[in-house]
C-alpha cells in the first residue's frame, strides 16, 4: 500500500496533494498541520485528503513518501520527531528554498537513517500561501531541484525522481552550497528587495498617497513582498552568508546609480540601463 504524509498542507503541499489524488499514485494520502492552526477539514471533505491529524505518531512507519512542507526552520524538529519511526523503505523529502542547513539538519536528526532523506526544491512558489492557493498544476514544466547526500541510494534518488517527474517537474541534481548561492541572487534577495521597497513606502509619511497612485509598476515589482513572513524569515535566517554577500553587491549598484545621478552623468546611466534591459529582454525571449 503507498501512502503519502504531507506536513504542511498549504500552496506546496495542497497542490501536492491535489496532483497526486488526481493521478492516483498512492492509496492514502494524510495531512499534517500545526495544533490550533487553519483546519484541513475542507480538503479531507472534498477527497484531497484522506485524513488530516496535527499529531505525529507510529503509523507513520506506513509511509511510503514523507514531504516536508513546511517553513525551512520547523524541518528539524519534524524529522526529529519521526526518526524513531521510520520504516527503512520510507523516503523523506522537503520542499524547502533552502538547502545546506537543511542537509545538516537531516544528517543531526536523523542519524543512521539519513540515508532516507533527500532534498528537495520545486521553483513553483507564488506570494499567496495556504491551502486555499493550492493548485493541481502547479508543478507543470517547472524545475524541481534535488540535493542528494552521499547516503542515498541510486534507487532511492530514481524514485523521487520519478515521482517529481509525475507531478509535471523537471527534475535536476545539484550541490546543497551551490543551490543556495544560486537561488540567494535570483530569488532570496529580489524578495527582500521588494520587502523593502514597501517598508520604504511605509516609512513615509505621504504614504496613502503613494499608494493611491501606485500602479502596474510597482505591483509587479511588489508582488512578492505579499508572501508569507514566517517563510521569508526562516530562509533569509538560513542562507544568511549568500544573501548577505548578494546585498553587500547590491549596494554598490545602488551607490553606481547615486553617482551618475549626482554626476548627472547622462551618458553611463544609460548604458547601465541599456545593459540592464537587453539583458531582460534576452533572458525572456530565451525562456
Amino acid at each position: 500500500m503507498e501512502k503519502l504524509y504531507i506536513f504542511g498542507v498549504g500552496l506546496i503541499g495542497g497542490s501536492i496533494a491535489l496532483k497526486a489524488r488526481s493521478l492516483n499514485i498512492f492509496d492514502e494520502i494524510v495531512g499534517i498541520g500545526r495544533s490550533g492552526g487553519n483546519s484541513l477539514d475542507n480538503l479531507v471533505a472534498t477527497g484531497t485528503l484522506d485524513s488530516s491529524s496535527s499529531e505525529i505518531d507510529k503509523d507513520i512507519n506506513k509511509a511510503s513518501l514523507i514531504i516536508i512542507a513546511t517553513p525551512v526552520e520547523q524541518t528539524k524538529l519534524i524529522l526529529r520527531k519521526i526518526e524513531p519511526f521510520l520504516d527503512v523503505n520510507t523516503i523523506i523529502t522537503d520542499v524547502g528554498s533552502t538547502k545546506s542547513i537543511v542537509m545538516i539538519d537531516a544528517q543531526l536528526a536523523l542519524r543512521n537513517k539519513v540515508s532516507q532523506f533527500i532534498g528537495s526544491h520545486p521553483i513553483a512558489g507564488s506570494e499567496k500561501h495556504g491551502a486555499s492557493a493550492a493548485k493541481k498544476d502547479l508543478f507543470d514544466g517547472k524545475n524541481i531541484i534535488l540535493t542528494p547526500n552521499k547516503n542515498n541510494s541510486l534507487e532511492q534518488i530514481t524514485k523521487l525522481t520519478k515521482f517529481w517527474v509525475s507531478l509535471g517537474g523537471v527534475v535536476t541534481n545539484m550541490k546543497a552550497d551551490e543551490h543556495d548561492q544560486i537561488f540567494s541572487t535570483i530569488s532570496h534577495l529580489p524578495h527582500l528587495l521588494a520587502f523593502s521597497l514597501v517598508n520604504l513606502i511605509n516609512n513615509k509619511k505621504n504614504k496613502d498617497t503613494l499608494f493611491n497612485f501606485a500602479a502596474s509598476g510597482f505591483r509587479d515589482f511588489s508582488r512578492i513582498a505579499a508572501s508569507s513572513p514566517e517563510v521569508w524569515r526562516d530562509i533569509s535566517i538560513q542562507n544568511q552568508e549568500s544573501i548577505i554577500s548578494d546585498l553587500k553587491l547590491f549596494q554598490k549598484e545602488i551607490i553606481k546609480l547615486t553617482n551618475f545621478l549626482e554626476s548627472k552623468d547622462q551618458k553611463s546611466l544609460e548604458e547601465y540601463l541599456k545593459l540592464a534591459s537587453n539583458t531582460r529582454k534576452n533572458w525572456a525571449e530565451e525562456n
